[in-house]
C-alpha cells in the first residue's frame, strides 16, 4: 500500500500516532521553538549565561563594517550557527533525513543568511528596506542565474524554518497589550482587519476572478494584519505556493516602504494629531518595524499609539491562520467538482499544528511568565528571542528565493491583478481604519485614552 493511500486512510479514520509528535514537521517546529524559548528564558531570568544570537550593527554613514568584527561577534556567530544547526539537523534526522546531506546544506544556507543580514544592516538600505527583501533577492538571484547546486537543496526547507520562527514569535505576542489601549485598540485592530480580509477575498475571487485562492487570502492577510508575518502564517494555513509568498512579500515590502515614508508626512499635513495619526499608522502600515519608524516621525505619543495598535493587531495572526486552515479544508472539492465531505478528524489532520505552538507560547508569556517575572523580564527574553526568530525567517525567505523562478512571479503578475488587488485593498483598509480611528479617538464621541 502506498504512503499516499495510508495517509488518506489515516485522515478518514482520524488516526493519530504518538510518533507524529517527533516525526511530523509541524510538531518538530513547535519543539524547536519551545527549546529556544526555554533556553532564552533561563538565560535572561538567571543571568547565568548569554544566549543572544548574532545581530549586525548598522554600518555605513561613516561607520566601518569592520568595526563590529570583534571576538564577541565571532562567538555569537558560532552560537547562532550551532543552536540553529543542531536543532534543525536533529529535526531532519527525526524526519528521516541524513545528517551528511543536511548539515553541509544548512551551512550553505546559513552562510547566505549571514550575507543577507550583512547587506540589510547597511545604513541606507536598513532605513528603507527590510531583511525579507534581501533574503528573497539573494535567493532569486542564485536560482535564476547559476542555479541552486544539488548539495544545497536538502536545506531549502521554507516551511520548516517559517513554522519554528512563528512559534518563537508567539512569545512576543502578549494579550496584556489589549489592556494598554483597551477597547480603542480592539476597535481599530480587530474590527477593521476581518472586514478588509473579507473585502479583498471577494474582490479577488469574484471581481478579479483570480483562481489562485490561497494567493488571494495570503495577500489579504498581509495587507490587513502585518505584512510578512501574516503572509507566512496564512500562506502555510492555505497551502499557498512559494511563488505566492514571493509575490505577496514583494508587493508588501514595496508599499510598506512607501507608506512608512509618506504616510507620516500626509498625516502631519492633514493636522489630525499624534494620537489619531499614530493609530492610523499602526492599523495600516504592514510591518511592525516600519510602524515604529513611521510613528516616531510624528512624535512619542504617535509612536506609542502606533505600536500598541499593531501589537494588538498581531494577536490576530494565529486566529486568522486557524480560520483560514479550517475554511480551506471545509471548502475543498473533489476532482468531479462535488463538495468534499469533511470530518472533524480531517480538519484536525490538516490544521497547521505550529499555530497551536504559536498560541501556547503567547499564552505562557501572557499568563505565566508576566505574572511571575514581570513585563521587564519578558521584554528582556523577547530581545533574545527576536533575533532567533529573525534568523529562522531569513533562512525561510532565502529558501523561498532559491526555490522560485522569475517566470512564476511573472505569471502571478499577469494583467496586474495582484497589484490592483493590493492597492484597492490597502486603500479600503486606510479609509476604513481612518473612519474607526476618527470615531474612537477624535474626542467627539468617546473620552480620549491616556497613553504611558
Amino acid at each position: 500500500m502506498s504512503k499516499e493511500v495510508k495517509k488518506e486512510e489515516a485522515i478518514a479514520e482520524g488516526h493519530f500516532r504518538i510518533s507524529n509528535l517527533w516525526k511530523e514537521e509541524d510538531w518538530l517546529a513547535i519543539w524547536i521553538g519551545f527549546i529556544v524559548i526555554a533556553i532564552g528564558s533561563i538565560s535572561v531570568l538567571t543571568g547565568a549565561f548569554d544566549f543572544s544570537a548574532l545581530k549586525f550593527s548598522t554600518w555605513g554613514n561613516g561607520k566601518s563594517l569592520l568595526e563590529q568584527f570583534t571576538p564577541s561577534f565571532g562567538a555569537k556567530l558560532l552560537l547562532t550557527a550551532f543552536v540553529l544547526g543542531t536543532l534543525f539537523t536533529i529535526g531532519n534526522v527525526l524526519r528521516g533525513k541524513k545528517v551528511k546531506e543536511y548539515l553541509p546544506a544548512f551551512a550553505g544556507i546559513f552562510a547566505l543568511a549571514v550575507l543577507v543580514r550583512l547587506i540589510s544592516a547597511e545604513y541606507t538600505l536598513n532605513r528603507y528596506l527590510e531583511w525579507a527583501f534581501f533574503a528573497l533577492a539573494v535567493g532569486l538571484l542564485i536560482a535564476n542565474t547559476v542555479g541552486v547546486p544539488n548539495w544545497l537543496k536538502p536545506a531549502v526547507q521554507t516551511e520548516f524554518y517559517i513554522k519554528a520562527g512563528l512559534v518563537i514569535m508567539g512569545f512576543s505576542v502578549l494579550f496584556s497589550n489589549i489592556v494598554n489601549f483597551g477597547l480603542y485598540g480592539l476597535g481599530i485592530a480587530w474590527l477593521v482587519t476581518p472586514i478588509v480580509i473579507i473585502f479583498m477575498w471577494f474582490l479577488g475571487t469574484r471581481v478579479f476572478k483570480i483562481n489562485n485562492k490561497p494567493f488571494v487570502i495570503t495577500l489579504a492577510a498581509a495587507t490587513s494584519v502585518c505584512g510578512t508575518s501574516a503572509a507566512i502564517a496564512t500562506g502555510a494555513a492555505s497551502r499557498a505556493k512559494k511563488s505566492d509568498l514571493s509575490v505577496t512579500v514583494s508587493i508588501s515590502i514595496i508599499f510598506t516602504v512607501l507608506m512608512m515614508v509618506f504616510e507620516p508626512v500626509l498625516i502631519r499635513v492633514s493636522g489630525i494629531g499624534e494620537l489619531m495619526g499614530g493609530a492610523l499608522i499602526g492599523g495600516t502600515v504592514d510591518s511592525t518595524g516600519a510602524v515604529a519608524v513611521a510613528g516616531t516621525a510624528l512624535g512619542e505619543t504617535a509612536q506609542t499609539a502606533a505600536v500598541l495598535v499593531k501589537s494588538i493587531q498581531n494577536i490576530l495572526i494565529g486566529f486568522i491562520a486557524f480560520a483560514v486552515a479550517v475554511f480551506f479544508t471545509t471548502h475543498e472539492k473533489n476532482a468531479d467538482g462535488t463538495k468534499q465531505k469533511v470530518t472533524i478528524a480531517e480538519v484536525w489532520y490538516r490544521l497547521p499544528k505550529f499555530i497551536l505552538g504559536f498560541f501556547a507560547a503567547s499564552l505562557i508569556a501572557s499568563f505565566v511568565v508576566v505574572p511571575l517575572a514581570g513585563k521587564d523580564a519578558v521584554s528582556g527574553i523577547n530581545t533574545v528571542l527576536d533575533q532567533y526568530k529573525n534568523w529562522a525567517f531569513v533562512l525561510a525567505f532565502t529558501s523561498i528565493g532559491l526555490d522560485t523562478n522569475f517566470r512564476e512571479i511573472k505569471e502571478q503578475m499577469v494583467g496586474g491583478k495582484a497589484m490592483a488587488l493590493y492597492i484597492i485593498g490597502q486603500t479600503f483598509n486606510i479609509v476604513l481604519t481612518f473612519a474607526v480611528v476618527y470615531l474612537l479617538l477624535s474626542g467627539k464621541f468617546f473620552p480620549l485614552p491616556t497613553l504611558n
